[in-house]
């Protein structure tokens, strides 16, 4: 099990805030498109007080991404409360996240809905 005091070991900004709640660690680049449709969605999400939100370059962060097996781009780590989700989530018949990692970018309505599920 993974708890999110871990991310301090990759340089990630990890305040005490983030132990409680439901935290979403968005791991992206720069050049990368889904990862800009996604951004967007995530912010409103933060800002409607729904999660917490830590994002992070994997260009300039491959320990992390090593850390977790980032395969592709975006990748989306839920955490719970401080622990890595540890049970699967589903949406419209389809396994969305795994492992407390959903890899691929998804719209609002079903990023709403993997929240209230994590």
């Amino acid at each position: 099990m993974t708890n999110i005091e871990e991310l301090k070991e990759f340089g990630l900004d990890v305040p005490d805030t983030m132990k409680e709640g439901k935290v979403i660690l968005d791991v992206y680049t720069t050049w990368c498109g889904p990862c800009k449709f996604l951004s967007p969605i995530l912010e409103k999400l933060k800002i409607e007080g729904l999660i917490k939100l830590i994002k992070e370059d994997l260009d300039k962060n491959r320990p992390l991404g090593e850390r977790f097996n980032v395969t592709a781009i975006p990748t989306l780590i839920f955490f719970n409360n401080g622990e890595l989700l540890n049970h699967p989530i589903e949406v419209q018949g389809q396994m969305l996240v795994k492992n407390g990692l959903m890899v691929g970018a998804a719209g609002e309505t079903v990023l709403r809905e993997i929240v209230a599920a994590m």
